[in-house]
């Protein structure tokens, strides 16, 4: 354990950074929060405000350092978790992202101090999810068109090499971080929309093997985040699919969200979105399940916070 002085200094530190960081001026924050750190290293929460700081300036490597060694210090850090997954989700990593978000959501709802993050932390485990099964799907769709991979491929290099640019302007001091994340943002969607208009231009001339497939969120349960097949609705009007929410009532009779009392008694069939999720299965059953799988791409760095 450092010194109290030391403890005492930290914390000092830390609530200047707080300030900052309120005023949005994240690097100044990310400065005092190092500060702490080096007053005292034995505090995951220190890790976690830096990790926050730097997701602001958008410093992928560095929050994920930050939040693998919060975790390391208390493994049930849910904002750690929470940042991880973001992070990853930023570098293109969506398999190790959705490990982490999955990890915050299971925290935050055992959680009744910090089930007000539920909803968040679920709509970052959909976007995790969609993340994952887009990439799967543009290697499906590039598979089937050679010509499509080319092109799609100089686009990302040529997106990617503009960001690398826009950064070295940054660490030189040309432009600020503010308008360099501005510029980078708007080159990310002119990306986009090329990647985009490139696909339609494509899925026109070859509209069977082409067509990109989707999973309507609306068909999605909020806690296992998979497809519903006997979707139930509770008295604030959100559903789930019946066997999993049911399997939580009797660990917790809460709702998973707003933790709010609820009983198994309380429920009531969503008939209208059975026949919706039924009627999807049917048209789409040659490919649905495969988003549903728990393939999980090896990572070493990340592997040891799969366990859990």
């Amino acid at each position: 354990m450092p010194p109290v002085g030391n403890e005492y200094a930290a914390e000092q530190l830390k609530n200047q950074g707080n300030k900052h960081f309120k005023d949005g001026e994240y690097e100044q924050a990310e400065a005092l929060y190092g500060q702490a750190i080096q007053k005292n290293s034995k505090n995951p929460l220190l890790f976690t405000n830096r990790a926050n700081a730097r997701l602001k300036l958008e410093k992928w490597e560095s929050v994920i350092d930050d939040c693998i060694r919060s975790i390391e210090l208390m493994k049930d850090n849910m904002k750690a978790f929470f940042y991880l997954a973001q992070a990853q989700l930023s570098i293109n990593h969506p398999n190790e992202a959705l490990s982490s978000a999955l990890m915050a959501y299971e925290l935050c709802t055992s959680s009744p101090q910090q089930t007000s993050n539920a909803a968040t932390i679920s709509a970052l485990v959909l976007k995790c999810k969609k993340a994952k099964w887009d990439i799967r799907e543009r290697e499906r769709i590039r598979r089937r068109a050679d010509l499509l991979c080319d092109l799609e491929a100089i686009l990302e290099t040529q997106w990617k090499k503009e960001q690398d640019e826009i950064e070295a302007k940054i660490e030189s001091g040309e432009i600020g971080r503010v308008e360099g994340q501005e510029e980078k943002a708007e080159r990310r969607t002119e990306w986009e929309k090329k990647q985009s208009d490139l696909r339609s231009a494509f899925f026109l001339s070859d509209p069977q093997n082409l067509e990109k497939r989707e999973v309507p969120d609306y068909l999605v349960d909020g806690i296992t985040f998979e497809i519903m097949h006997d979707p139930v609705v509770t008295k604030n009007g959100r559903s789930y699919e019946r066997a999993t929410l049911i399997e939580h009532l009797k660990r917790n009779p809460t709702d998973p969200l707003t933790r709010e009392p609820l009983t198994i008694k309380e429920l009531r069939p969503n008939i209208a979105l059975k026949e919706a999720c039924t009627e999807f299965m049917e048209k789409n059953e040659g490919w649905v399940y495969e988003c549903e799988d728990g393939e999980i791409d090896e990572n070493p760095r990340w592997a040891h916070l799969s366990s859990w």
